[in-house]
């Protein structure tokens, strides 16, 4: 009963930051929202994985875990310096 309140709880919050995502107002607020809903995504998965008595989905929540980590530093790195292949280090110029 309990896991089952912590699931329609953790639907609740990926809700608000699929809103937050679509609002906006910044690039970056929409990456945040982003990275939310994977964090919202893996907790489903691994409450999924309680309720049903199926302990592979967190290795599957953890496996989801390291490419939104991934994702969400190429998605920041690609709106700080325009192009993934950028090396790094020094500051992007203006135009």
């Amino acid at each position: 009963m309990i896991l089952a309140v912590a699931c329609i709880a953790v639907l609740v919050a990926l809700g608000l930051g699929v809103l937050r995502a679509l609002r906006g107002p910044t690039v970056f607020d929409r990456v945040l929202a982003g990275n939310a809903i994977g964090t919202g995504a893996i907790m489903l998965l691994a409450l999924i994985g309680f309720l049903t008595g199926r302990p592979e989905f967190l290795d599957i929540g953890i496996l989801y875990a390291l490419l939104n980590i991934i994702g969400t530093l190429a998605v920041l790195k690609f709106f700080r310096y325009g192009d993934l292949s950028h090396p790094g280090g020094e500051e992007p110029e203006e135009s």
